[in-house]
């Protein structure tokens, strides 16, 4: 279960910095650029499997502290860009605490094996017929 917005606050901390693209003037002025830190082993609501089950499928993203970045730039105020890391980051926390189902392994169906066998047999009699007789 993912924790809602407030609870996640909680645990991580933000960085500011001034952003590039669009904000003319202003962005030379605005620190609007947010980084999103958070460290996945300080989540107490995930149980053990959960934190080591982040730690695997969020690896790639993790420095060698063990912090996650989440980075947002697109908007000009810094007050929109610090939701939207807080959504990469419930969104991030979802797709990797996600597990598949397993796949159940499924019979063909009888009509679908008898209709293949039909097939063959056509198209193996269609190939016999242009053969040359044989002459003994």
């Amino acid at each position: 279960m993912i924790p809602v917005k407030e609870e996640l606050i909680r645990y991580v901390s933000f960085k500011t910095s001034r952003s590039g693209g669009k904000g003319g003037q202003n962005v030379n002025k605005v620190s609007s650029k947010v980084e999103l830190i958070c460290n996945p082993d300080e989540l107490s609501f995930f149980s053990d499997e959960q934190k080591a089950l982040l730690k695997v499928r969020l690896g790639n993203r993790l420095d060698q502290e063990g912090n996650l970045h989440i980075v947002s730039q697109e908007d000009r105020s810094q007050l929109v860009n610090k939701q939207r890391t807080l959504v990469k980051l419930e969104e991030l926390l979802k797709l990797s605490l996600h597990v598949a189902k397993a796949r159940k392994p499924t019979k063909i169906p009888k009509g679908v094996v008898r209709k293949r066998l039909t097939d063959k047999l056509f198209v193996a009699t269609r190939k016999q017929s242009r053969r040359r007789p044989d002459i003994d």
